[in-house]
């Protein structure tokens, strides 16, 4: 990673009025309509702000309540400075913000809702261009799905992972050590008191997880599809390269606006193909599957859960960081950054793909120097051969499943055990600690009715804690399957985002019965229930599963399990499949 980032080349502009601007649909000509815009708006504002001039919104994300995004009113402020330094007009826009270890039941219920009012926003004020601030797990899917329906010009400024985390003298990842740690003191080799200690060695600084998990992922995701300026995603927080970047997007928004090239002109296809390859070699998020998935669906875009298996199952996996390896963030960035890992795998790359800057996303490839060959590994010499999302089928998941090889555990990627069903999450933490619980190391534990319609929400409960019994056997891991999801900073041989999910009619997911033999082949991409088509004909879902599906008779939660997709289309709602465009159909006053 070099000091600087790339520019924008900027054209000369002789900022006289643009009446090609969006925005001059309000503030432009004569009369009671554009007085009254550009009066409200003054407020110290030059009346040169109103010439024609990009308007640029930084859309923020930023809550006190969003701990990883806590910073991003100090990115936004170097944002500004771009704009006005480019002849540009920043004006800020607060959007809804979900805080992915706060907000109950699960972030994921409202990724959708704030697309939506993203979207609507941008298509309502007058915006020319918009500098979307993300970081925590949904908001920059949130952030892109909304512009992407509006398909504005726009440029992601991820607010970047915090400072590497310790325990014991020794890296520990957010998110991931804790996952490990609560499961020693289940064990009983950890004392508690130890662990509540932890807490201010894993979070030392500003910024989102810093391991691979679902934000490092979707930041790495932005610019994987051209979204970022290349080389700034992966900075991390306190680094003050962020806020020159900040400071470089500004400028670079202005001129995506008097450009008009819109989101719909970078991200494309090949965009995702190119995204699909770095998800593997870095070890992104299995959440990224559905984020992207609702992305392309946003544009039109024809993506598949096939398109994951097809183009990424045979990527060898270059990045060791946690969960899948040993690192954290920083040490990514300290090593060459997210450039030097796609130098490795230019090859595979579609050289169409665009980026914001009007060139292809291979262009900026070449010459990264890899600083680090134990962080990030040379092509030649892997983590892992083969490392992308493994896509399943079988009569237990014929619409797909999803596994991570590389945080699972080698020897179980091939297993048949006996199931021990768990109808929700209530009921699994109601059983799991039970001493006299019927269950070995052997046996496959079935967690549903953890789906986007079931829950609802699809929450990150399917890295299911192991039975403490088993815990001081000293086993530490086992198949696990669920129609939910689970945090990208976890690890484990887990399947996850079953589909179709088990609240939805004709679930096979649904029928499976304690002691039913499941079999597991990620090598042939295989899951099975070992029941005959006849005698699952005959059963009926178990009344205590059905009686903890979701039930809600008004506001958002209705509208989302009425008209929420499944997992294995991206879990957006259906009214929302499509760009719809920036256009204003009716006057404001």
């Amino acid at each position: 990673m070099t000091s600087s980032v790339p520019r924008a080349k900027m054209k000369a502009h002789d900022n006289k009025e643009d009446a090609t601007m969006r925005s001059q649909g309000w503030y432009g000509g004569e009369g009671r309509d554009p007085f009254i815009h550009r009066a409200w708006m003054r407020r110290g504002v030059p009346d040169h702000a109103f010439d024609g001039r990009p308007q640029i919104a930084i859309a923020n994300t930023a809550s006190d309540l969003t701990p990883c995004n806590m910073h991003l009113n100090e990115v936004a402020e170097y944002v500004k400075q771009g704009v006005w330094e480019a002849g540009g007009v920043p004006v800020n826009l607060p959007v809804v913000s979900l805080g992915e270890t706060l907000v109950k039941p699960t972030a994921m219920l409202w990724r959708n809702m704030a697309a939506m009012s993203i979207e609507e926003m941008l298509r309502a004020n007058p915006i020319d261009a918009a500098v979307l601030l993300g970081g925590c797990d949904k908001t920059i899917p949130a952030l892109l799905m909304g512009a992407a329906s509006v398909d504005l010009p726009a440029v992601v400024v991820p607010g970047g992972p915090m400072l590497n985390g310790y325990f014991r003298g020794e890296r520990s990842g957010c998110g991931t050590g804790v996952w490990q740690l609560s499961e020693e003191v289940r064990a009983g080799t950890l004392p508690a008191e130890e662990f509540e200690r932890f807490d201010k060695q894993m979070v030392r600084s500003k910024g989102h997880c810093n391991t691979m998990g679902t934000a490092s992922t979707m930041g790495l995701m932005a610019e994987a599809l051209g979204m970022t300026i290349p080389g700034v995603a992966g900075t991390p927080a306190p680094d003050s390269r962020l806020l020159e970047a900040a400071h470089a997007s500004g400028r670079l928004a202005v001129e995506l606006a008097r450009e008009q090239r819109t989101i719909s002109q970078v991200i494309t296809k090949e965009s995702f193909h190119n995204a699909i390859i770095a998800l593997a070699a870095i070890g992104g998020s299995t959440n990224a599957v559905v984020h992207l998935l609702a992305i392309a669906g946003r544009l039109g875009i024809d993506l598949t859960l096939e398109d994951f298996d097809r183009i990424g199952g045979a990527v060898p996996l270059l990045v060791n960081l946690q969960p899948s390896g040993s690192y954290l963030m920083e040490d990514l960035f300290r090593a060459g950054g997210f450039l030097a890992v796609l130098d490795q795998v230019t090859d595979l790359l579609d050289p169409d793909a665009n980026t914001v800057l009007g060139q292809p996303l291979t262009s900026f490839l070449g010459g990264h120097t890899v600083w680090d060959r134990d962080v990030i590994s040379l092509r030649e010499n892997p983590l892992q051969d083969e490392a992308g999302i493994a896509v399943l089928r079988g009569n237990l998941a014929p619409r797909g499943a999803v596994i991570k090889p590389s945080a699972a555990s080698p020897e179980l990627l091939t297993h048949t055990g006996r199931a021990i069903v768990f109808d929700s999450i209530e009921d699994f933490h109601a059983r799991i600690d039970d001493p006299d619980l019927d269950v070995d190391a052997s046996s496959v534990l079935v967690l549903r009715g953890c789906g986007p319609k079931g829950y609802p929400g699809m929450p990150e409960v399917a890295n299911t804690p192991l039975p403490p019994k088993l815990l001081r056997e000293g086993v530490r891991d086992m198949v696990r399957i669920s129609d939910g999801r689970m945090s990208g900073t976890a690890y484990g041989t887990v399947v996850l985002h079953v589909a179709p999910e088990a609240a939805s009619p004709g679930s096979v997911l649904g029928l499976v019965q304690d002691g039913d033999l499941i079999s597991l082949d990620v090598p042939n991409r295989k899951l099975e229930l070992l029941v005959s088509a006849e005698e699952l004909e005959a059963r009926k879902p178990a009344y205590r599963l059905v009686s903890e599906f979701a039930k809600a008779d008004r506001g958002w939660q209705q509208l989302y399990i009425e008209h929420v997709q499944g997992a294995d289309t991206g879990a957006d709602l259906d009214f929302l499949v499509g760009s719809s465009g920036s256009e204003v159909t009716r006057e404001s006053h």
